[in-house]
């Protein structure tokens, strides 16, 4: 009966995918989300330069991305 038991368990097993990479890049986008905007408050004209802005959206979106796509691939 336990080896119908232990097979039972890894079939179930099998179908399962890891979450790790939603949440790597889940608390990355919360960490550079808090680091953003601890900046913003410190230094009011954050970013200051046209290309500065531009560098932290894309990483922004980059993130958002990231978090999203692997939010929806390991559900």
């Amino acid at each position: 009966m336990s080896l119908l038991a232990t097979i039972l368990a890894s079939a179930e097993g099998a179908g399962a995918t890891s979450q790790t990479s939603f949440y790597v890049l889940g608390g990355a986008l919360a960490g550079w989300a808090v680091l953003v905007s601890l900046i913003g408050i410190a230094k009011p004209d954050f970013p200051g330069a046209a290309m500065l802005q531009r560098v932290v959206m894309v990483i922004g979106v980059v993130l958002v991305a990231g978090a999203m796509s692997t939010a929806v691939l390991t559900a």
